[in-house]
């Protein structure tokens, strides 16, 4: 199409508005797959296994850390790459002195102290990790010179760091400091920049079934570092597959993989664009087929428990799949049944598969090259001029149809959510005090934690366990009682169609236009095309959207506490954890009707997205029935020979897609 381009010279109205046209095509669409796992569960092995680089991601002796996000894809070079992303030097200093001022209300505060200990001031073993011992001697000034980062330039700048190496093992020896600790450390590896680090990007040579989708290695938790919990956000809330990995002996009773599922399900889910969850239970060597299929019941059985999940998530878009990384790369004989690497690979490469984006790319040239062609005849006006009546008049009915539809849903949410809003009072003190006063937790340990959640906006990030998220608890009743009718309202399946069908149902009927008008094929043609195109970047744009407008309940509600959080989080001395439970207590019971707030706000925000479907889809229209129709144009090329191509391709591609379904 780039051809076709240069042979548009003209500089009138018609050849500006297709030359935007074919800079508009789109190409590329790359899918995020999420990996999600305890340390030791073979996250590592099983992504080595599935791309067939043994000793890319190191695992065994070295300990996995909590906070780098790993993410692996393709590249057209020939050597393995890894792209390091530093947090800026200021965040750093906030992480360090949040952790300091941590010891400090530690060292002053009496509240049923049990003792505490180094680990739980330093969760993650951050500062051990990049100072040794010496961070306990020293204040967080002294830790920010230089020095310290002597090894990294790239860090002090910022700017990616970027290791390269003719091999996969080597690769990994370059960048394990910067992913992770290592256990039995020697003499000359001593200081681990892992803390520092905000992703890592590693880029694979030869592997074709990750050039649309990358693989991403997330931390269950997120983090405390803001920068850091802000992208694996968005990397969550951007996957459309999510992986859970656990040993296969444990994988229905595994708390921790459980935890993590629930924990991210509703930024998977209504606030997200997953799809699917592939629970992957690893070590399978040697297990027998029956044994394998109990696993799979089980883990079935206890995903149709978990409520949190199933609120989100359907029984069809869960799997269970059962592997065995370190027989598949030895390249032993394999039993396909047992060991379902071989499944998961064909999955991506379905994923990698760009068909959709291929068709989308042809059809739009199709029609382009249709309006083009159609634009050279200039002996059918009355047929244009009749035509473009017919049009209009069917544009204003299905702009009115789309707008009833969305209007009645938004009335039903006004409904539902009335409902958690009453709901939402009425259970607002038990909700909060499961949170303040949680059990099985110590005075001591309990204080620290609370006070990093206070610092961290509401959000609590233990080293192990489930995320647990004062807003998300208080918003729960408003989000439980549209989570069901969300899910069918924005499916993250784009099949399914958006607003119960309502942005697919929309057409102008210019199929039957073109039987009875033949003189303005081509034209109606471009239009037919302008159409599909249009649905689906509306479609696009609604799944970003209602990302949004789902997580308003709970950001509505995050607004509406900071007061509370900041006063909290002043509080020094001896008796802090009482005031800080008395300050959030008092603020809740005060702020009753942040409850109503998040409910006008969630609805200003579907009515918003109303107003942007119905003034996309008018103008969007009305521009190409105007250029298509009622446009004279100069100086066109005569594209019939690629015209004909390009429906050939077109054709074969429609033809393929009807096969599969």
């Amino acid at each position: 199409m780039r051809r076709v381009s240069e042979r548009l010279h003209g500089r009138d109205k018609l050849s500006a508005f297709l030359k935007d046209q074919i800079k508009d095509l789109e190409t590329e669409k790359r899918h995020l797959v999420g990996v999600f796992g305890r340390t030791g569960a073979g996250k590592s092995s099983l992504i080595n296994a599935i791309i067939n680089k043994e000793g890319l991601l190191p695992s065994g002796s070295v300990s996995a850390c909590t906070s780098v996000m790993i993410k692996v894809e393709a590249t057209n070079g020939s050597k393995y790459e890894a792209h390091i992303e530093f947090i800026t030097k200021e965040d750093w200093e906030n992480e360090v002195q949040s952790l300091k001022q941590a010891l400090e209300d530690h060292d002053d505060d009496d509240d049923d102290d049990d003792g505490g200990n180094d680990d739980c001031l330093d969760p993650d073993g951050k500062l051990s990790a990049l100072y040794g011992e010496e961070w306990k001697g020293k204040s967080t000034h002294s830790l920010m010179d230089n020095k310290y980062f002597r090894d990294i330039p790239e860090f002090l700048k910022p700017k990616i760091k970027i290791l390269e190496s003719d091999s996969a093992e080597g690769l990994s020896e370059e960048f394990v400091r910067y992913t992770r600790s290592e256990s039995n450390e020697t003499e000359e590896v001593k200081r681990w920049y892992w803390p520092l680090v905000k992703c890592v990007t590693v880029k694979v040579p030869d592997n074709d079934f990750l050039d649309h989708v990358t693989l991403v290695d997330l931390p269950g938790n997120g983090d405390f570092n803001r920068s850091r919990d802000q992208m694996w956000k968005e990397f969550i809330a951007s996957c459309s597959t999510v992986w859970i990995v656990t040993e296969m002996t444990r994988a229905a009773s595994e708390s921790e993989a459980w935890d993590i599922l629930e924990g991210a399900s509703s930024l998977l889910g209504n606030g997200g664009e997953c799809q699917q969850i592939h629970f992957i239970c690893t070590k399978s060597d040697h297990e027998k087929p029956d044994d394998i299929n109990k696993v799979k019941k089980a883990v079935m059985k206890e995903f149709k428990k978990r409520k949190t999940i199933t609120n989100h998530f359907s029984e069809d878009s869960f799997q269970v799949f059962t592997v065995s990384s370190k027989e598949f790369l030895k390249g032993e004989n394999v039993n396909p049944d047992v060991n379902e690497i071989l499944k998961l690979k064909e999955i991506l490469k379905n994923l990698n598969d760009a068909h959709s984006e291929t068709s989308n790319y042809v059809s739009g040239a199709h029609g382009i090259l249709s309006l083009i062609q159609g634009a050279k005849s200039r002996e059918v006006v009355e047929q244009k001029n009749e035509v473009c009546a017919v049009l209009e008049g069917n544009l204003s009915i299905q702009l009115n149809r789309v707008k009833k539809a969305i209007e009645d849903i938004t009335k039903a949410f006004e409904q539902h959510l009335r409902d958690g809003v009453e709901k939402s009072q009425n259970l607002c003190e038990r909700k909060l005090k499961s949170f303040l006063y949680p059990s099985k937790t110590s005075g001591g340990a309990f204080h620290m934690t609370l006070k990093f959640a206070v610092r961290n906006d509401g959000i609590q990030k233990p080293k192990k366990g489930k995320r647990k998220d004062l807003n998300m608890i208080l918003a729960s009743c408003l989000t439980e009682s549209i989570d069901e009718k969300f899910r069918k309202t924005f499916p993250n399946d784009l099949k399914c169609g958006n607003f119960n069908g309502a942005i697919d149902a929309f057409s102008l009927s210019t199929d039957s236009l073109i039987e009875k008008y033949k003189n303005v094929e081509l034209q109606l043609t471009f239009l037919q095309t302008e159409e599909n195109k249009m649905k689906t970047k509306l479609n696009k744009i609604i799944l970003t959207q209602k990302k949004l407008i789902y997580n308003s309940l709970t950001e509505t509600i995050k607004n509406n506490m900071k007061g509370c959080y900041e006063e909290a989080a002043a509080f020094e001395g001896p008796g802090t954890q009482k005031r800080m439970r008395d300050t959030i207590e008092r603020h809740v019971e005060s702020k009753m009707d942040m409850f109503e707030k998040a409910k006008n706000a969630m609805l200003e925000q579907l009515n918003d997205l109303k107003e942007t479907v119905l003034r996309t889809l008018e103008e969007t229209m009305e521009d190409s029935i105007e250029h298509s129709l009622k446009t004279e144009a100069c100086l066109l090329p005569d594209v019939l020979e690629d015209l004909e191509m390009v429906k050939k391709h077109c054709d074969e591609l429609n033809g393929d897609q009807d096969e599969k379904k």
